[in-house]
This record gives structure tokens, sequence and C-alpha cells, in this order.
């Protein structure tokens, strides 16, 4: 592979799981008779969107493939031409040489299958995918002991890899599968950390996409949450751009038992210092794709300000607008009708884009990308002016003109930003 990145051999190593360690049981200040049988533990998920959910329910790969338009609420073809990339395409700047990874629970042991069809009925070229397993076997979803929750990471990582290929048909790609469950929380995510330690130790990947979240409050202390902040530092370090969905409950979120925060939180990663956050937008598109008014907030969008991660220097002028007294977010938006889940990949596959034509990986892209933000649309960044993401009774933000805390500095036209975002880094 070009542009300095290795071969990648599949990888596997043995870890021993704890039977019971992604459930949490509370026995305390109960008292049964002795024949009583314990009480059945809450069995935790995580929170899918709702294209995830849609593929999650497929009876085979190619019906997923099939349903991916459905669940995405456009024509694959037509992001294309909504983010303009035909004219990066024209200059062989298509993904080649480079590598998109998604780390996801489980990932989908059948996406080789899944992803042919799409391209298929695409008109896309053949898919470069491997499934790796740095952290340990992974389990098939039918396999005994495997969460319920396995079909819902396979539609997940299904829309990954679609939204990936769309936008860099020819980058390779790696679906970075680990075998615990990301179920809000502390419990998926050390897998999650020793897949992309093991994506910096040996450069495998341009951009780490991550299309999954947590509330910040959702994990048990500042400190288990901030135990985190070295891997993603890590990734960027290697030269590695790491993106995260900034989630799918509007201004607020899920506690760890599913029931409503019910005041203003942010997702984890998306929060990270060291991570790129991206929001949705509701694209307003003809039959042939082209737009017909300016993109508008999806209305889940998430966004708001960490009390985890404070203010960032690149922050520093949108700031005085913003009054943020932490770090924002998203960064930027792209389609996330269906769920942010979308969004991250489709950014990712641009970021790839402008790796190739660098030449090398870009690493944390967030200062750049601030500078280009108030260049507007001569640097390819679309102000997002309408919209706003209150969700469920917790009063959400409004986009305006310019910077805004619901979506960032809007979304992008690929054509112009990838050249500017290319001599913005130098």
């Amino acid at each position: 592979m070009s542009a300095g990145f290795s071969k990648v051999p599949r990888v596997r190593r043995t870890l021993t799981l704890t039977v019971g360690a992604a459930v949490a049981v509370s026995l305390c200040g109960i008292s049964a008779p002795v024949s009583a049988a314990p009480a059945a533990p809450a069995v935790k998920h995580h929170h899918f969107s709702a294209a995830a959910t849609l593929l999650a329910n497929a009876k085979s790969p190619e019906e997923r493939a099939a349903l991916t338009d459905r669940a995405l609420a456009a024509a694959g073809n037509s992001l294309q031409l909504a983010y303009n990339t035909k004219p990066l395409y024209d200059k062989g700047i298509d993904g080649t040489g480079t590598a998109l990874a998604t780390v996801v629970s489980y990932g989908d042991k059948n996406i080789k299958s899944y992803i042919d069809s799409y391209s298929h009925s695409h008109g896309l070229p053949a898919a470069d995918v491997q499934i790796l397993e740095p952290a340990g076997p992974v389990p098939a979803c039918g396999d005994p002991g495997t969460p319920s929750d396995c079909s819902g990471w396979g539609g997940e990582t299904d829309l990954d890899v679609a939204m990936f290929h769309t936008l860099a048909p020819k980058a390779k790609i790696l679906v970075v599968a680990t075998p615990t469950s990301e179920t809000q929380g502390i419990d998926g995510f050390p897998d999650m950390m020793t897949a992309i330690d093991y994506l910096a130790d040996h450069k495998s990947a341009n951009v780490i996409s991550m299309s999954l979240g947590t509330p910040e409050d959702d994990f048990d202390s500042s400190a288990q949450l901030h135990g985190l902040d070295a891997h993603f530092k890590k990734a960027t370090d290697a030269g590695i751009t790491v993106t995260a969905s900034s989630g799918d409950d509007g201004s607020t979120g899920t506690k760890k038992d599913n029931s409503p925060w019910g005041k203003k939180v942010v997702s984890f990663p998306a929060a990270s210092s060291y991570v790129t956050a991206v929001g949705g937008t509701v694209l307003h598109q003809n039959s042939s794709g082209a737009r017909t008014s300016p993109d508008t907030v999806w209305s889940r969008s998430g966004g708001g300000v960490s009390h985890e991660y404070g203010a960032p220097t690149w922050q520093s002028e949108v700031d005085k607008t913003t009054h943020a007294a932490g770090r924002s977010l998203p960064d930027i938006s792209l389609l996330g009708t269906s769920g942010t889940s979308q969004s991250s990949p489709l950014f990712a596959a641009v970021v790839a884009l402008a790796s190739q034509q660098a030449g090398k990986g870009l690493g944390f892209i967030n200062p750049a990308l601030y500078s280009l933000g108030s260049g507007g649309t001569a640097k390819g960044v679309v102000d997002v002016t309408s919209g706003s993401n209150g969700y469920n009774g917790v009063a959400g933000y409004s986009a305006a003109k310019g910077f805004d805390i619901v979506s960032g500095w809007g979304t992008v036209d690929a054509a112009k930003f990838v050249p500017a975002l290319v001599r913005q880094i130098g």
C-alpha cells in the first residue's frame, strides 16, 4: 500500500472473557428465601441507529444491500453528486493507496458478500475489504453465548463500509472487529482501544471511523473516561485521523438502562480532544440527486458542550460566538437522516481522498479544519443555517450563520474541501 502504510496481516490473539463482565448486577439490600433463584441481570444493549436496526433484521447479505438505500433515506450514487466528488475522481483522487478502518463490536463476517452486492447494484468497483480481529477471536452472531445485539453491530458495520466505498471507491477497507459489545459506558471500549493501538502501531489505516458513542455521563468516573484519551492521541500521532458520530439523541442521550438522561449530554468518543466529531444533516435532493435547497440539521443529530473536555485552542475563535465553556461538538456535518452512523464514515471517506492527494496520513485535522471554516465555500465548507436538535424534552441548539454548536462549520463540497485541507495541513 502506498503513502507509507504497510499491508496488515489478519491477527488473532487469545482473550479470556469473564462471564457477565459487561453486565452490572446489584443485589444490595435485597433479602430473599435461601431457595429463591437470583433475579436475572438486566441485559444492556448498544443504542443503535434506525438504519442499522433495519439492516440487522435482513435475512441475508444481499437483502441488507438491497435495503441500504432505504435505510439511508438516500440513494448511494446520489451522495457522490451531493458531495461533489466526481471532479476528484476525474483527477484519479478516488482513495487509491489509502485505508479506511471502522472499529466496531463483532463486525459482519459476511461483509464481503454484502459489499459485493451493494457495489454491483450501485455501479461501484469491487471493494477491497479485510476483517481484522486484533483484540481476540470474534464470535459469529449465531454462536452460543453471543449477545443478541450482535446483529445490530452487523448493520452498523455494513453502513460504515457502504459509506466508505461510496465516496472513496478505491480505498482499502478494514473492518476491525472486537469480541465484546459496547453497551453505553466503559464495557466495550478496552477492546476497541486495543484495536486502535494495533492500527497505530502498524500504521495500518489513514482514517479510523467510529460510528458509535455513549454519553460522557455513562462512564463511572472521569478517570475511567479519560483513561481512554491516550489511545486516540497515539492514533493521531501515527498520522491517523479519527472521526466519530456525534450521536442520535439530539441535545441529550440515554443512560446505561436506556432511560433518558433528561438533561444536556454529549457523546464520547466524539467529545474527545483528539477526534473529529461529525454531526448529521438532511439532504434535500430531487430524483436526479441534485440539491433542491440547502442542507438542514437532522433534528436528532447529537451536539452540545462537553463538561469533561475543556475548550481547545482551535475552538478559541468560535467560542467568542458560541460562548462554549468546554469542547463543543460536532465539528462538521454530513448526511445523517437515519443516524449519524452515516455521517462519520462519509466524512472519513472524504478525509481519505485528501490523504491520497497529500500522499500521507493527515493525523489530527481539527486545527486545519477550523482554519478552513471561516473561508466558507471557497474552501469547500458549506454553511448549514437551519434546524435544531432539541429532543425528548431537553432544549437544544440551533443552526446559525457560520459556526454553530449543532452543525459545526456545516457540510462539505469535497472537490474544493479536499485540496484546501491538503494545502492547509501542508
